[in-house]
């Protein structure tokens, strides 16, 4: 699952487009039940489909196989924290298993509830590390602890040997090196957009840091030469870098909100934020990863009720106007920020920077 998958996954489909989510049990032992929970909710899928008149009998059979292809996908006797399964009248299907927990619930609708796979994505932190030497540039791909050479989009980039009789040459082959590097990365970030960490001796990051535009987002470094350095001990190097940034941010993230309050560009609580979202006002959305919130269309907006997702029934409800919200900012290009439970006790759970 990366950042090209998610955004495929977050584009209207045909209705009607069926998510079911269902916690799962770490361990063979459990599989069974976990079998026998899957079971009930794809029978639900089939009653919600049946009782709903906009779907044709056709469609609900060809949802169900779908989920039912999905599902065979899902080895569950060696499942995560929460399993999640997609399906459309046509054909289309997806599995994952996500290192999270997540609210059973069936969410019927014309896009997929890819909230929980965007919070589990944010949970893991991903980067990238751009490590550095004389005469080699090599990107890695980094999701939490694992590592991986990317071998794509111009990389791992090796610089021609320069003529060592010509003064400069060495140094002027390394800043060839270097920039073109730095238009690869970019290029690489415009559809994967991640932190960086430059791994490399100070000179290098030096002549980085001089070529480097403003879209490279440089969450820290790792100093010293790897150009040989394994993966797994790169990783390691990079583990207490990410902790810090990441402390970083979160604090970044109230700062943020706070003065985006000063300068009356803030919006909390759903109503509120709902409103300047669907306006494509939103600019950076911060909401609480376990907050749910079902909602009702009446004359043309949005009403929270009580209940969990999946409770309401009617062609009005909106099974979950958060993931309708993160799904809205994210394709007016906004930014969307999860935090941890409790985290916005202030801000009603769920607050937005707006652009204007």
């Amino acid at each position: 699952m990366n950042a090209v998958t998610l955004s495929d996954l977050r584009k209207p489909r045909t209705f009607p487009a069926v998510s079911v989510l269902m916690p799962t049990h770490r361990g063979a032992r459990r599989a069974r039940a976990d079998q026998i929970r899957l079971r009930n909710l794809l029978t639900e899928v089939r009653r919600r489909l049946q009782a709903d008149a906009r779907v044709a009998p056709g469609a609900v059979d060809e949802v169900v196989r779908g989920l039912e292809a999905a599902a065979g996908e899902a080895d569950l006797r060696h499942a995560e924290d929460g399993l999640v399964l997609f399906a459309t009248p046509d054909g289309e299907h997806h599995a994952f298993m996500i290192d999270q927990p997540v609210d059973e619930r069936v969410v019927v609708d014309t896009t997929f509830a890819t909230r929980d796979l965007l919070a589990a994505d944010a949970r893991r932190p991903s980067y990238w590390i751009l490590s550095l030497s004389d005469r080699c540039a090599r990107l890695w791909d980094g999701r939490d602890g694992d590592l991986a050479e990317h071998t794509g989009d111009g990389f791992p980039l090796d610089g021609e040997a320069p003529d060592e009789q010509r003064p400069g040459a060495a140094e002027e082959r390394h800043r060839q090196v270097v920039r073109d590097a730095v238009h690869r990365l970019e290029a690489v970030l415009t559809r994967d957009a991640r932190p960086v960490l430059v791994a490399g001796v100070t000179r290098h990051q030096a002549v980085f840091d001089e070529l480097a535009g403003p879209q490279i987002t440089i969450a820290g470094r790792v100093d010293g030469a790897h150009e040989g350095t394994p993966a797994a001990v790169l990783a390691e190097l990079a583990q207490p870098v990410l902790h810090a940034y990441e402390d970083l941010r979160e604090v970044a993230v109230l700062a943020e909100l706070e003065a985006a309050r000063g300068l009356q560009r803030y919006a909390a609580g759903l109503q509120e934020v709902a409103r300047l979202v669907e306006a494509g006002r939103a600019e950076h959305l911060v909401v609480e990863r376990g907050y749910y919130a079902p909602a009702v269309r009446t004359d043309g907006e949005v009403v929270p009720v009580d209940g969990p997702p999946g409770a309401l029934r009617g062609a009005d409800v909106v099974d979950d106007l958060v993931d309708d919200l993160i799904e809205t900012t994210l394709e007016y290009g906004g930014e969307v920020t999860f935090v941890s439970d409790g985290f916005l006790v202030d801000h009603d759970r769920i607050a937005a920077v707006v652009r204007f």
